[in-house]
Parts: structure tokens; sequence; C-alpha cells
């Protein structure tokens, strides 16, 4: 459990983190939101622009 800007509480799943870099999914009104920490910025994508971010990382590897 975590909790957000306003104290509330809410389930967090890691999907991946490394040492400089994180990657995890809370739920939000129905829908996931993933969060990519990498260092002092933070992505927040909704499904479909993850799932559109994972398509563009893997062209890229």
């Amino acid at each position: 459990m975590n909790a957000n800007e306003n104290g509330s509480q809410f389930d967090a799943d890691i999907i991946a983190e490394t040492e400089n870099f994180a990657i995890w999914r809370s739920e939000e009104s129905d829908d996931f939101v993933y969060h990519v920490e990498m260092g002092g910025i933070t992505l927040h994508l909704a499904a479909e622009e993850w799932e559109e971010f994972v398509i563009l990382i893997k062209s890229a590897a």
C-alpha cells in the first residue's frame, strides 16, 4: 500500500525495477496507470499509452 498526494491509500504493483529505474502501476478509475521512474523524471501513462510505449521501447532495443 502506498499513499497519494491526498493521503489516500492505493495498491501499487511493481512491474520491474533496477538500481536506477522502476516501473509500477496503480489502479485509478477502473483503469491502470503505469508509472515509469527514470531518475528525477516520472512518466504517468494510461493503459493505451503504456501499450504504445512498450512497442516503442521494443522497437528501439
